[in-house]
């Protein structure tokens, strides 16, 4: 690409930004720095009816976690601003009327209730669910069916629309770099509201004149704006900018795990995982979600994760780092086909990127929460702790929870596997077993483990009699990191008491 690329992602403030709206930033992000171009962000706030409170700062924490880092936007302004759609306003009215001088668009004095009795004789009349188009505009209250006179006075009398008037039948033809040459019939497309009754555009004119003066060179977003290009190809052609009209890229449909339908913000609730980036809390307790970062994900993990939704590299390599799917990040890899949200396969994710952290870096991303769960451990214990767990943890949290007995003395115990493999008769090895510990001086596990295995044999017992007693009494479970590792960890006098603990806890057990 020898042009100059400029992307930008363009959210509207009406809530959490969904995880489809986060791969949407991320291809165009890809795109921009891969050829040296420029990553917008523009707040597509023109619908006051449906504004959030929040949302844009909600859109803009999210992808700051997510490593998407804009060049130009309304945090950080740039020469095509302002960025935010309700602070370019006055602009859009001049091309409102361009189009009505051309004989592009008109003027519409249908009321609510007009346009809803008219939908139901239109119904019965073409049995089917017509629109406002060619077919039908001329029986409504229009600039087309109104005398100048009577348009005058309606300007200034009564509250109005402006609709962009399609041909009555043309194939409107553009190139689509996922998908090909991709056609549409006008006939097929209604006469979509450009400019509301507030002055504000609707998102039809407001981007296409935005990316115009943006100079947007590529438009990457969502499959469900597939239909709306049309409208947008015609608008640039009727304001005369067909030449300059940025190239499309419809990215496929983000589906449920099950690959039915497309995945919905309601989806994370019903399936037990997060679809937002980032945790929004909503004064409705439903539209209340957790988010991946909540949830313990790296933000690193999600965006490879992401990547991998509808593109492929075309090798079999799996893990990106961002500056390596910059690299190879190409719009013509991505499919057509919807893409399977696999939590299964985030979660794989997650996990190979805890693993290729140090114990420090993982440290450092669960100490609040350590510190939250009232333990106070030094730097260097909590970094040996994450090491030692890093192999089987899937997400941040599972250190807090799965590690609870490196940092207390209270933690829960696997009692019913106790009672199983419990034997009174062994109560004197195991304590002598205890007192080995005790005494032993080592700073080598495998040291341990030795005289451990040694002093088993040695009495009489079988390794399957003493180890889960002995992993129980330290860790509570038998589930866990080497227990050798994990005894040399918490320290052995220690141990020594926990084994000590349990023996004189069996007698205490439910028969």
């Amino acid at each position: 690409m020898h042009q100059t690329i400029r992307v930008r992602f363009a959210p509207s403030p009406t809530g959490a930004l969904h995880i489809g709206g986060v791969r949407t930033a991320l291809f165009n992000y890809l795109l921009a720095k891969k050829h040296n171009g420029t990553f917008i962000l523009r707040i597509e706030d023109t619908d006051q009816n449906r504004f959030v409170p929040g949302a844009e700062d909600y859109i803009i924490e999210a992808l700051a976690w997510c490593g998407l880092h804009f060049d130009e936007g309304p945090m950080q302004g740039g020469p095509y601003g302002p960025y935010r759609q309700s602070e370019r306003k006055h602009m859009y009215a001049q091309f409102a009327d361009q189009l009505i001088q051309k004989g592009h668009a008109y003027y519409a004095f249908d009321t609510a209730e007009s346009l809803e009795q008219k939908r139901e004789e239109w119904k019965l009349k073409f049995d089917h669910s017509a629109t406002y188009n060619a077919l039908t505009r001329m029986e409504m209250k229009n600039s087309l069916t109104m005398s100048e006179a009577e348009v005058n006075e309606a300007l200034l009398t009564e509250s109005y629309t402006v609709r962009l008037k399609m041909p009555a039948s043309e194939d409107v033809r553009f190139t689509d770099i996922i998908r090909g040459e991709v056609t549409f019939n006008t006939s097929e497309l209604d006469d979509k509201i450009i400019l509301k009754g507030d002055g504000m555009p609707t998102y039809h004119l407001a981007n296409v004149v935005d990316d115009y003066l943006m100079k947007i060179s590529h438009v990457i977003r969502g499959e469900e704006w597939l239909s709306s290009t049309a409208h947008h190809v015609l608008l640039y052609r009727f304001l005369g900018w067909e030449q300059v009209m940025p190239q499309f890229a419809h990215l496929p449909l983000i589906l449920k795990p099950d690959g039915k339908g497309k995945l919905s913000k309601r989806d994370g609730v019903k399936l037990g995982m997060p679809v937002f980036p980032l945790s929004w809390e909503d004064p409705n307790p439903e539209d209340s979600f957790i988010g991946f970062r909540e949830a313990g994900f790296d933000p690193d993990a999600l965006i490879n994760f992401l990547a991998f939704l509808g593109w492929n590299p075309g090798t079999e390599q799996e893990i990106f780092s961002m500056d390596e799917l910059i690299q190879a990040f190409d719009l013509s890899h991505v499919s057509k086909s919807g893409a399977r949200f696999d939590f299964d396969k985030i979660k794989w994710f997650n996990q190979q990127y805890l693993k290729n952290q140090t114990g420090e870096e993982l440290a450092e991303k669960v100490a609040s929460s350590i510190k939250s769960a009232g333990w106070n451990p030094s730097e260097n214990y909590l970094a040996a702790v994450c090491f030692l767990l890093r192999d089987r943890i899937i997400v941040y949290p599972d250190i807090v929870r799965d590690g609870v007995y490196f940092f207390t003395e209270d933690f829960p115990k696997d009692t019913d596997t106790f009672k199983k493999k419990w034997n009174p008769e062994h109560k004197d090895a195991i304590l002598g077993l205890a007192d080995l510990i005790g005494k032993w001086e080592t700073n080598d596990s495998t040291d341990l483990e030795h005289a451990v295995k040694d002093y088993i044999a040695n009495s009489g017992l079988g390794l399957g009699q003493v180890l889960p007693m002995l992993r129980i009494a330290i860790a509570g479970t038998l589930k866990g990191p080497d227990l050798f590792q994990t005894m040399m960890l918490i320290g052995l006098q220690k141990c020594k008491a926990r084994i000590q603990k349990l023996i004189d806890e069996s007698s205490l057990l439910p028969a």
